[in-house]
């Protein structure tokens, strides 16, 4: 048996199934979750009552080793899993402070990354995108699939060929069709998915050029020819929307603002057709966001 990645869950999944000595360690666990990887196996199975090879046997049910495999799981998963296991009570929070609350980690978020770009870090990235025959935009997981797709939206507007990918597989996949005059622009708050790394390793074989929107001195950092750093700090407030995931959005308004003006007649012939065609939908010929 394989551990779970979420050895907390698979603790208390086998609530009933163990025998009273083991739902002994189980319980005793669950109680203890931040204390029990500092423990010893005496001092554990002395807390949870029972002998030190139930214990061990216990651990072996999970799909562990062993205790000490056992511990270094637990504590992986506590690190991660303490901020939600946190059961005081939020229901006091109005709805005006939650506004408040919201604007307010957006405002400051948004402050953070104004410091961080470089002026010729988007001048650059404006240059390799104004002139791609193809422009690939690649998000995984959520907020950086959502960016991803709202920037090929706002550049095939400009006139220029772009598409949004977030599959692993296919994002390798057209980085092997690439070649020199394309781009990439790979997404991630912490330049970690190996998925983004291999997809730039294989554009930049052929030719492409390659763009991060990414932590500096990440591993994707490291892959691309350009990296629009931000290192942006996340709220601990758990039921608040990732600000880091706008600011992404507006830095890539920036980069699309920065485009459009080095292209301008293209740029404006463009959004006319496309105001144009859609007057024939809805009839408002009033300012209006374009494709809304």
């Amino acid at each position: 048996m394989n551990p779970a990645l979420d050895i907390i869950s698979q603790i208390r999944q086998g609530d009933g199934s163990y025998n009273v000595r083991e739902q002994n360690v189980a319980t005793f666990i669950l109680q203890n979750l931040e204390e029990v990887s500092e423990m010893s196996l005496a001092t554990l199975a002395a807390g949870a009552n029972v002998s030190e090879p139930t214990v061990i046997r216990f651990c072996r049910t999970l799909g562990c080793a062993g205790f000490k495999d056992f511990k270094l799981r637990l504590a992986q998963n506590v690190a991660v899993s303490l901020q939600y296991l946190d059961t005081k009570n939020d229901e006091n929070d109005t709805p005006k402070s939650l506004v408040d609350q919201v604007f307010q980690t957006l405002y400051v978020t948004a402050n953070i990354a104004r410091s961080q770009l470089h002026e010729d870090d988007i001048r650059r990235a404006a240059e390799y995108l104004n002139g791609a025959n193809k422009l690939i935009f690649c998000g995984v997981g959520g907020g950086s699939t959502t960016v991803a797709f709202d920037a090929a939206n706002r550049f095939f507007r400009l006139g220029l060929s772009s598409i949004a990918i977030s599959d692993a597989y296919l994002q390798r996949m057209h980085a092997a069709t690439l070649s020199k005059g394309d781009v990439m622009v790979f997404i991630s708050a912490t330049g970690l998915p190996q998925s983004n790394i291999d997809s730039a390793n294989v554009a930049r074989q052929y030719g492409a050029k390659t763009i991060a929107l990414t932590k500096i001195g990440s591993p994707l950092d490291e892959a691309c020819d350009l990296t629009i750093g931000l290192s942006l700090p996340e709220d601990p407030d758990i039921y608040k929307p990732t600000a880091s995931r706008l600011v992404f959005l507006a830095v890539i308004d920036i980069l699309a603002a920065t485009v459009a003006r080095q292209r301008p007649e293209q740029t404006k012939e463009n959004l006319r057709r496309i105001r144009a065609s859609l007057t024939a939908i809805h009839g408002d010929t009033g300012p209006q966001p374009v494709g809304d």
